[in-house]
């Protein structure tokens, strides 16, 4: 698209939002034999999911495809970020025995490429970091095959919990970036943007060779011009791949949404971010962190 796009990315006042969500937001409802042999699974072994906590709207399509994203330490997190529809307040004490039942899952599945995420702990000494190192570990025991993306939350920035889980050998090393440094004190307060790149900056140092990725939300308010610097300062941390998506909100309690997104916005968005060295951008209305993540690790040449 032309020059244009560089312009606020918030709605203009005097044209409001829809009543209903724009046609390529629609996706099917949940069902299927995959889909509820998955559900059957993850209630059996007592697991979580970030598909189902975040309401995430491709539950549908990627549960029916055997894929689901894992969310350990409880389904309780220590933050509140003002977009995000997972609960939050104190945790109970984690579950020392999960790792073995995330494996458990993950080989009964036969995945060929498994994603690992939690909610935030700071209420832990280690912020949750062995947890994710042991069940990378407990994976690559049942599964050898199975490659291994970690989401993870900022750990506060401590290296020590950093090393903890770039030391257990991940194949990516995946901590989303949400939105530009403008919103971060609205939307996520428990965040800092500097932060997030000194992040990318100590894995890269601990681990030159390891696959680093991040996800941006857009509809939050931001414009194109902030966007576009910041996939420049992901750039600067030589971060590997990038996923940019929709903003949808959760509840009324929720931040607003600003706007809807179109798909030709967002593939300029994969245009611009390829032209400046990503690996692989995924960019589109559905896209979440680890939509079509077995994709994006192939596009990326990572497996």
């Amino acid at each position: 698209m032309d020059q244009p796009l560089v312009q606020i990315m918030g709605r203009h006042r005097r044209d409001p939002l829809p009543e209903r969500k724009p046609g390529w937001l629609k996706v099917q409802a949940p069902g299927g034999d995959n889909y509820l042999r998955l559900k059957q699974l993850m209630r059996e072994l007592d697991l979580h999911t970030v598909c189902e906590e975040a309401h995430c709207p491709n539950i549908g399509e990627c549960w029916q495809h055997g894929t689901a994203t894992f969310m350990i330490l409880g389904d309780v997190c220590t933050r509140n970020c003002a977009y995000c529809a997972v609960a939050h307040g104190r945790p109970p004490a984690y579950d020392i025995a999960e790792p073995a039942r995330v494996a458990e899952a993950i080989a009964r599945l036969n995945l060929r490429h498994a994603v690992i995420t939690s909610v935030d702990r700071d209420d832990l000494p280690d912020f949750g970091a062995y947890i994710f190192a042991e069940t990378i570990r407990q994976v690559r025991q049942r599964l050898p095959g199975c490659s291994v993306e970690v989401l993870v939350p900022d750990f506060q920035g401590n290296e020590a919990s950093i090393r903890q889980v770039v030391e257990a050998r991940p194949d990516i090393y995946n901590h989303n970036t949400e939105t530009v440094p403008r919103l971060y004190k609205k939307a996520r307060p428990g965040g800092r943007y500097e932060r997030l790149l000194e992040i990318f900056r100590i894995v890269r140092r601990l681990a030159p060779d390891l696959p680093t990725k991040t996800g941006i939300i857009l509809g939050l308010g931001e414009t194109n011009e902030e966007v576009l610097e910041v996939m420049r300062d992901l750039r600067t941390v030589d971060v590997d791949i990038l996923t940019l998506g929709q903003y949808l909100r959760p509840s009324g309690g929720h931040l607003p949404l600003d706007r809807y997104v179109t798909p030709e916005e967002f593939r300029w968005f994969r245009e611009q971010g390829m032209a400046m060295g990503f690996r692989h951008v995924e960019s589109g209305p559905l896209v979440r962190s680890s939509y079509h993540a077995w994709e994006q690790v192939q596009a990326a040449g990572v497996a």
